[in-house]
């Protein structure tokens, strides 16, 4: 036996610039900078970590920006969009109205598998969705960023189904439920809705069966893994275990400092995280100014010097701003 995911933990993609990153997501998304680190195995390469207040397990979309990597081009066989939940029908609608105003790409409501969505896109063409709770239940959502720029009411609280688009369907609808312990609970053509643990939209992905588009090709722009959430390390140590038996080559046990992890390519393209609920964000600096300096694990401290020569200084100091909620 092993123990059940618990949902989404984060998504990570690529981004052609930190910076307009940083822009779209405080001021645009109103979500909140948790992390601002390095890639751990790309020093000279950030890491950025956007949240809700606190930074919680399954509320956080983590950003890399490898230098002079080439755009990604969307298809299938790849994570492709990834949803944010926020609390109601009429969040959604500010959405739209708020994306008209800033000048965002976007399709306006429609509506998936029940729910009131809006699909959008960044200056990447990175794919994302609005997605209402409005009626949801299973995991809990996050608390909003208090002091960012969108009233509470509407703001974005956590991270909402995950899209994938895959060729072999019935393989990797075999991984998802005889394996990872999902299931089928919708269907809406060639569209299917699985779930896991205690369900809703925060343990939810769609994948679409498609074997008509071009593989996807991974770079700034496209998602680079998603990540599931399990509670502690004894709980991972149960994964790294189980999964060989599947035959699944897996990064045995990786420590992120702020969880723990351990990676797996379940498909052809995908490559799936399972990440500790903890340690957390909250560890080496305050809340007031979460986010604010460039965070390094103990293991690249001693290297700080020589990482900070190697990275642009971003400002990301907000804690002296008072936003106006519009």
């Amino acid at each position: 036996m092993v123990s059940q995911l618990k949902g989404i933990h984060h998504v990570t993609a690529i981004t052609s610039s930190a910076e307009k990153n940083y822009q779209f997501f405080t001021y645009v998304l109103g979500m909140r900078l948790v992390k601002k680190t390095v890639n751990q195995d790309d020093i000279q390469t950030y890491h950025l970590f956007f949240a809700d207040d606190e930074g919680n397990p399954g509320t956080d979309m983590t950003f890399f920006d490898f230098p002079g990597i080439p755009q990604g081009s969307h298809g299938t066989n790849e994570i492709y969009r990834t949803a944010f939940r926020v609390p109601t029908d009429e969040a959604v609608d500010y959405w739209a109205q708020r994306f008209d105003r800033l000048d965002v790409k976007h399709a306006g409501v429609e509506e998936q598998f029940g729910k009131k969505v809006i699909n959008f896109i960044d200056f990447d063409d990175q794919k994302y969705q609005i997605i209402s709770d409005e009626n949801n239940t299973g995991v809990q959502s996050g608390t909003p960023w208090q002091q960012g720029p969108v009233p509470l009411e509407y703001a974005i609280t956590g991270l909402g189904p995950i899209h994938i688009r895959i060729s072999p369907f019935d393989y990797f609808k075999k991984v998802l439920e005889q394996v990872l312990g999902f299931k089928v609970i919708d269907q809406n053509g060639d569209q299917y809705l699985f779930e896991v643990g205690a369900g809703g939209n925060g343990a939810q992905i769609i994948v679409e069966h498609n074997k008509d588009l071009p593989d996807g090709s991974q770079g700034y722009g496209t998602v680079h893994h998603v990540a599931f959430r399990v509670h502690d390390r004894e709980a991972l140590d149960e994964w790294i275990n189980y999964l060989p038996e599947f035959g699944f080559q897996t990064s045995g046990y990786v420590d992120r400092h702020f969880f723990e992890s351990l990676y797996a390519r379940v498909a052809p393209q995908i490559l799936f995280e399972w990440a500790t609920d903890g340690p957390g964000f909250m560890g080496d600096e305050p809340y007031e100014t979460l986010g604010e300096k460039l965070s390094l694990p103990p293991f690249l401290e001693p290297r700080r010097e020589q990482i900070e020569s190697a990275v642009r200084p971003i400002d990301t100091i907000r804690s002296t701003i008072d936003f106006t909620k519009e």
